[in-house]
């Protein structure tokens, strides 16, 4: 067992499944002899040949229509947009039709698709190369959406989103690609979707983040335990779509006191829907007021002002410390 990164974990699980389920195809801009902008699919094109993976035209609408159309036929397409910002083009096919496949059916046709999106800031890329708009997907009823934040989640996460017979929006933190190493066996064991994962146990307050924020809320509460002595329960979201609002609830009932932590616009983001969810269900547990840290109500700003626009450990911490201290 190697340690790899996260976007060697993305190319490991898909051949994994290419192998195991000659069903499944890959498509997108360049994702066969380039292997992809982020060489997620670098070798596929080789090891399984043209009929299999397939580079497409520069045309986002016409990949997620064609993906679509292949998955109400038998086979389980892996389309990649080049990045979440070039999706927006797709949305017809995605939001009318994608996801109420198995509605407008009654259940007779299924959708087993997966539109994996490198996306988020951080990588000093030009515009429509650093969006965080996952709540625009979030909200579609019929679309289940998820954000890998390591290697063996990452892994695990895609074997399951290309197994799960409707369609998945997979969100890749460009951030992370190549950021940290993990050991990851590659066995084709899949993690489950709709489920949080608790990273790290504590009593005092809860953190929840997903994708790339989760290296800063990690620091975070090292700080936390370094110069307060408290402990946080740090929980990584992973499908933020369907929720699993019941391991939040639990960790919040156990500590009172929580902030969320996303790269997203704060408007309208995804902490908002927790922070609702929480309100109405944990309510008599808080003993503070939930707490959002997020990016501004802006377009994610150039590379000068990239490390402003996203929350800093420092930004994250001084909320910390004015929730722990509400009384």
């Amino acid at each position: 067992m190697v340690e790899i990164t996260l976007i060697e974990a993305i190319t490991q699980a898909l051949a994994y499944e290419m192998i195991a389920d000659k069903d499944v195809v890959i498509l997108g801009e360049d994702v066969g002899i380039n292997g992809g902008v982020f060489r997620a699919t670098t070798e596929l094109f080789k090891r399984f040949g043209a009929h299999r993976v397939l580079d497409t035209p520069l045309a986002e609408s016409m990949i997620a229509g064609l993906t679509i159309g292949m998955a109400t036929q038998g086979l389980k397409p892996v389309a990649e947009f080049q990045f979440m910002g070039f999706s927006y083009p797709a949305l017809d096919q995605i939001i009318n039709h994608a996801a109420r496949f198995r509605n407008r059916t009654r259940g007779r046709l299924h959708c087993p698709l997966v539109f994996r999106m490198p996306y988020g800031a951080g990588i000093h890329a030009p515009e429509h190369h650093s969006e965080s708009t996952e709540a625009i997907f979030a909200h579609i009823p019929g679309l289940r959406v998820v954000v890998p934040s390591s290697p063996a989640r990452a892994y695990g996460l895609l074997l399951a989103s290309i197994r799960n017979p409707d369609p998945v929006i997979f969100l890749e933190p460009t951030r992370l690609y190549r950021l940290n190493k993990q050991k990851v066996t590659d066995t084709g064991e899949a993690l489950p979707l709709d489920k949080s994962f608790v990273l790290r146990e504590g009593n005092d307050i809860t953190l929840i983040s997903w994708g790339s924020m989760l290296s800063e809320t990690l620091l975070a509460a090292d700080k936390l335990l370094q110069e307060k002595g408290k402990y946080a329960e740090v929980i990584d979201v992973a499908t933020i779509k369907p929720l699993d609002i019941n391991t939040l609830l639990t960790s919040v009932e156990k500590t009172g006191r929580c902030v969320i932590i996303h790269e997203a616009a704060r408007f309208c983001g995804v902490g908002a829907e927790i922070v609702a969810q929480l309100n109405e269900k944990a309510f008599l547990f808080l003993q503070a007021p939930l707490q959002r840290v997020t990016g501004y109500d802006v377009t994610v700003p150039y590379a000068q002002l990239e490390k402003q626009y996203l929350p800093s450990v420092t930004r994250i911490f001084n909320v910390i410390e004015q929730t722990l201290e509400f009384i």
